[in-house]
């Protein structure tokens, strides 16, 4: 993933006044799911009319307010290819998906999340399966990020890619950690699970189309200003 700085504001972090902005001349990839709600309150602070977005929740496609909705792992697939200039998408998916040739704008801070390594509580079994046999059974449905972490830490992970219900994998002796993200602890803790290491904090990122920032400099500057203008406000208050 390519990393670019923000260029200067040209609105004042001050100015707390919804804007009417050149947001409807780019297309805007929007992540159904946890994100969803407050990316949606970001677009209504711009000026974007999101009325029918929230209203229907089988429709994709929004023309008239240029925005699309999509599971939050696509976000950086269609802005990679052009087909939305800009995305809402969480640093998890980022992290997963690093070779995507997107720039990364504006960390939003909502949506907060660790990604983390967890076990079962009491004596820690991926402790001891290093120590007896030099590698851990790692499920997780980040193995880019997962493999990445261990060969960074050092240590060898056999890593296990699962889809549904994570948690479940070390119950059943199936692993002896997993890497996920959490947001409370709740479902860890529900399943006798314990966090062991902090991996990174994850929250919403908004990121651009490459030829985009090129070709809609203006409007891409404006979104990224007032976003960033929204956010001081919020922390303000």
């Amino acid at each position: 993933m390519s990393a670019r700085p923000d260029r200067a504001g040209v609105v004042s972090p001050r100015d707390t006044t919804p804007p009417t902005t050149q947001s409807s001349a780019l297309s805007i990839a929007v992540p159904r799911g946890a994100l969803f709600r407050e990316t949606l309150d970001r677009l209504d602070w711009l000026g974007v009319d999101t009325s029918e977005v929230r209203s229907n929740d089988r429709k994709l496609l929004f023309g008239d307010v240029g925005v699309v909705t999509m599971r939050p792992s696509d976000v950086p697939t269609y802005v990679e290819a052009g087909a939305a200039d800009v995305g809402f998408t969480g640093k998890d998916v980022l992290a997963e998906q690093a070779e995507r040739d997107v720039y990364e704008l504006l960390d939003l801070g909502y949506g907060p999340c660790t990604m983390v390594l967890a076990t079962v509580a009491g004596p820690d079994p991926a402790a001891e399966a290093l120590r007896r046999l030099g590698v851990i059974r790692v499920a997780t449905k980040y193995p880019k990020t997962a493999a990445d972490y261990f060969e960074r830490t050092g240590r060898q992970a056999e890593i296990v890619e699962v889809k549904g219900s994570v948690e479940l994998a070390p119950l059943t002796g199936l692993v002896e950690a997993i890497v996920d993200l959490t947001a409370t602890g709740t479902t860890l803790r529900e399943n006798g699970l314990v966090v062991r290491e902090e991996i990174f904090r994850s929250t919403a990122r908004l990121i651009v189309n490459p030829v985009s920032y090129k070709l809609k400099a203006a409007a891409i500057d404006a979104l990224v200003d007032r976003l960033r203008s929204a956010e001081e406000v919020r922390v303000a208050r």
